[in-house]
């Protein structure tokens, strides 16, 4: 197999899928996550033109024929061999100094995403992995406090009480976290949950890290019923999406639930699906970060870790959801849509 290009020597260790071709376009070479994206060999790939791949559409062969360009964003892009399940994906197809292309795949499909591998760079997933062993025995102690502060909090009023169930509640969060960083398993089965709970839950870790500096609002529609989901992973979703508001600089932050009837989800149309809206009249998002918000290690801030947009756009995911957002200075909004079960026709019969 040929080189890698010479600007980037470490693709070969990647986990994102990245392929890379020659000037005509003709695959020169793959990293092994492009291959096991694609569910083929990497020696099938070599040689084949990369705008073939393309099973829906003809945005590479366009993109590809023209030199003035420099850059493609590519949304929803479709690839395979011939006679294979197309695979789905994000990714941006770039021409480098010495005239060839490099092809980076962000997986969006529920099977695709499914190996942690792919969604981070392999030394990154080792540096988390690292982290989680570190955290363990300040945790430890953490929960241990937090435990003999429950014991000791028979005398104290309720909110104090609360807030000491909320420090031990997102100790065993953080553990359950950093079980799934050093041991991936399966995702656990999704049970009845209310989203309310979830929300409130939510903005009691906000007042604690904004305090009175924010003002927070519910704009709750209250006749939202249950529906299956995994209530640890929703609130480490809205979790990210309440604290990005606030580091954003925003004095009102609103929590907001709808029902929404034939809502569209992908290629899918929902009879009913859950709206929630986190708004917040901060900074916005920079307009050079607009095209690649979700993707892993963007960031805004410098201190930022760029993980936590990309997390919940894989929650949202795992719920068969859709995370989007619109935004401008002084107003933006974060969307999760999630589908739920469609209600039982009343068929009029007496119990």
């Amino acid at each position: 197999m040929t080189s890698t290009p010479a600007e980037a020597p470490s693709l070969e260790l990647l986990g994102t899928p990245v392929a890379w071709a020659d000037a005509q376009g003709r695959i020169e070479g793959t990293n092994p996550a492009f291959a096991r994206w694609l569910g083929v060999s990497r020696r099938r790939l070599l040689g084949q033109p990369l705008a073939a791949l393309e099973s829906q559409g003809e945005a590479l062969a366009r993109f590809l024929a023209r030199d003035e360009l420099d850059v493609l964003r590519l949304h929803r892009l479709a690839m395979a061999l011939p006679g294979e399940s197309p695979r789905f994906a994000e990714g941006w197809l770039s021409r480098l100094d010495d005239g060839r292309w490099l092809l980076e795949a962000y997986p969006t499909d529920e099977f695709e995403v499914s190996d942690p591998a792919l969604a981070l760079p392999g030394a990154l997933s080792a540096a988390l992995k690292g982290l989680a062993h570190e955290l363990r025995n300040p945790l430890a102690g953490l929960k241990g406090a937090a435990q003999l502060l429950a014991r000791r909090a028979h005398g104290r009023d309720a909110d104090e009480r609360e807030l000491i169930e909320l420090i031990g509640s997102e100790i065993q969060r953080l553990n359950t976290l950093l079980d799934q960083l050093l041991s991936p398993a399966p995702a656990r089965p999704h049970a009845p949950l209310n989203i309310h709970a979830v929300l409130e839950r939510v903005l009691r870790l906000a007042e604690n890290e904004a305090g009175w500096s924010v003002r927070l609002q519910r704009d709750y529609d209250p006749s939202i019923p249950e529906f299956p989901g995994d209530s640890d992973r929703l609130t480490q979703a809205a979790w990210n999406l309440v604290s990005n508001a606030i580091q954003a600089g925003a004095t009102t932050v609103t929590l907001r639930t709808r029902v929404e009837h034939g809502a569209r989800i992908a290629e899918h149309i929902h009879t009913l699906a859950l709206r929630l809206e986190i708004v917040d009249d901060g900074r916005g998002v920079p307009e050079e970060l607009a095209e690649h918000l979700f993707l892993p290690l963007v960031s805004g801030r410098a201190e930022g870790t760029g993980l936590g947009l990309a997390l919940a756009q894989q929650v949202a995911r795992e719920h068969r959801g859709h995370l989007s957002y619109r935004s401008r200075p002084g107003h933006t909004v974060f969307t999760v849509l999630l589908p739920m079960p469609a209600a039982e026709p009343d068929t009029g019969a007496n119990p």
